[in-house]
């Protein structure tokens, strides 16, 4: 029985199946799902610490820039830790989750990975750098991560702008069975 490859190099290189916008998207939801859970607690103990909100803080008179001040000007200990909650924990989460295991619990949950264009595993930076841009990816905000779908659509990668830039792909997580070439006789 002849191998399967010519050479041995062609054996070892990962074979990458790239994953489209419909997996993808229902990781999402679920690391979603995860979130809003771990924030409601978050939130949850906060109140019962007394970190409660003061009551509705706010204004429609005046400019912009008018409100802006007002709202500033009343801005409570629990105002300022929900806003912190609401943006630094979940990108937190994405960075350590993808950075340190290739997947956040619902890329897991769905069999996918991130990982760099050769497929090894990527770096710290390349995890900022994806996550940062997940900002551009929500745009437009009415209707989220419209430009992130557009562009895994039309990327033969299936890469979103934060794929692109950091140079990373998201993939189906291979089993141990695909990982060996053939079997020697």
């Amino acid at each position: 029985m002849q191998p399967q490859y010519s050479y041995y190099s062609q054996a070892a290189a990962p074979i990458l199946e790239y994953v489209g916008v419909g997996r993808r998207f229902v990781a999402l939801i679920i690391d979603g799902i995860i979130l809003v859970i771990f924030q409601n607690v978050l939130f949850r103990g906060m109140s019962i610490m007394g970190l409660h909100s003061t009551g509705n803080i706010t204004t429609t008179e005046g400019d912009a820039a008018h409100m802006l001040a007002y709202w500033l000007r009343h801005l409570d200990t629990y105002a300022v830790l929900q806003i912190a909650i609401g943006t630094i924990i979940p990108f937190v989460y994405f960075v350590i989750m993808e950075a340190a295991l290739g997947a956040t619990i619902g890329k897991m949950l769905l069999g996918v990975r991130v990982v760099r264009l050769d497929g090894s595993p990527m770096s710290w930076g390349q995890s900022i750098t994806r996550n940062l841009l997940r900002i551009i990816d929500h745009i437009p905000y009415g209707i989220p991560y419209l430009l992130g779908a557009i562009l895994i659509w039309t990327s033969p990668a299936r890469q979103r702008l934060g794929d692109r830039v950091a140079q990373t792909v998201v993939v189906r997580r291979r089993s141990l069975k695909e990982v060996r070439p053939y079997k020697m006789a």
